[in-house]
């Protein structure tokens, strides 16, 4: 029987380059039951540690949970990936969770204080950028791969734009998933240091009981049809920012009332943390290890130029600790979502300034990719 190729993944994985491991098959066996055996392993692993970190008070844990359970089996030599089409589904109901938040006073503060906001967007941009330079022109990164990998913008389009402009994916994907996890967090120890009352882990939803089916029906649809135009359209992370912004826009018009029970959102966490953590390959790690030192020094670089940034919105702006703080980390924009709304901060302000400054990353990325490039020759 043949064996499969190597540069074959399962699922049309982002990670095309990955060898999917080649042992000998049983004929008699089912070929599936490799995958199933490691979705158990997944599944199982996820719920005690969701459990452990819910116990610990740690927001978010049932993103966290699932995120470490996925880097275990990715790392360990496991060659499922989180299915595109469920991932997407998650990033549309954490979507509709944010639109909830969104309220008219955050676009007047905006307004009121749009150069300072602009002003620390640009300086994170230029910060990263710099950063990124540095990397390249001392040799620890080949060519734009640190510029992409350094970029505070959504890993997974990061990711893809960096393979379209010649980068190294497999090292940004490694630099930008394991500042997603990092940035998770640091982030969760911080809602836990700077909030006087106990976190819960989890995120305000509807009572499991208490369900009005006709309310979670359209917020269905609506997750449904916002997503399939973002997707349609190609806006970046636009199954999360199209239902974002139409559930906003019908719940403020008092057309539908938001309903997302605990069930769905725990369900929407664990996919999206498996799609973080399952792309810690074995492969990536093996190929970035000689450099993860300073793989890992960037991070934290990263994470402390955010966190000026975040003081100077505190003094600048009068913006609470650790709502500022959330709305400057470099992490994905679903995980500072659900970060966000379990540590009761002002979630319609972080979501704001994150899309402007991943817009920005998106508009001004090729540019500054092609200006380093052409000062490193």
């Amino acid at each position: 029987m043949q064996l499969p190729s190597a540069g074959a993944t399962p699922h049309g994985g982002l990670l095309g380059d990955v060898p999917v491991m080649t042992q000998p098959i049983n004929p008699r066996s089912s070929p599936q039951l490799g995958l199933l055996a490691q979705w158990a392993i997944l599944v199982a692993a996820s719920m005690p540690l969701a459990a452990l970190l819910e116990l610990l008070g740690l927001p978010a844990a049932l993103l966290l949970g699932p995120m470490l359970a996925g880097i275990l089996v990715g790392s360990s030599g496991g060659t499922i990936r989180a299915p595109r089409l469920p991932v997407f589904a998650a990033q549309t109901i954490v979507g509709c969770l944010v639109a909830r938040a969104i309220t008219g006073d955050i676009w007047l503060r905006f307004l009121k204080d749009w150069p300072l906001f602009l002003s620390v967007i640009a300086s994170i941009v230029a910060a990263s950028s710099t950063l990124g330079w540095l990397l390249s022109r001392c040799k620890v990164l080949p060519g734009t791969t640190a510029v992409w990998g350094t970029a505070p913008g959504g890993a997974s389009v990061m990711m893809l734009m960096a393979g379209a402009f010649g980068a190294d994916a497999r090292l940004v994907a490694l630099m930008q998933y394991l500042r997603v996890v990092l940035v998770a967090a640091v982030a969760s120890g911080v809602a836990r240091q700077w909030l006087a009352a106990p976190v819960d882990g989890t995120v305000p939803s509807s009572p499991a009981f208490a369900v009005h089916w006709r309310d979670l029906v359209l917020t269905l649809m609506i997750a449904g049809f916002g997503g399939a135009l973002g997707f349609g359209l190609k806006i970046p992370a636009g199954g999360l920012l199209l239902p974002m912004m139409m559930a906003a826009a019908l719940e403020a018009l008092g057309l539908v009332t938001i309903t997302l029970p605990q069930w769905l959102l725990a369900l929407c966490y664990a996919v999206l943390g498996w799609s973080v953590g399952l792309g810690f390959t074995r492969d990536i790690l093996r190929h970035a290890a000689r450099v993860l030192p300073q793989i890992l020094l960037s991070i934290c670089a990263i994470i402390g130029i955010c966190a000026v940034s975040a003081f100077v919105l505190v003094k600048g702006a009068g913006i609470d600790p650790m709502t500022a703080y959330l709305a400057t980390c470099p992490g994905g924009v679903d995980s500072i979502a659900i970060i966000g709304a379990s540590s009761h901060a002002d979630l319609s302000f972080i979501m704001t300034l994150q899309t402007l400054r991943l817009l920005v990353v998106l508009l001004a990325g090729p540019a500054l990719a092609r200006c380093i490039a052409k000062r490193l020759l």
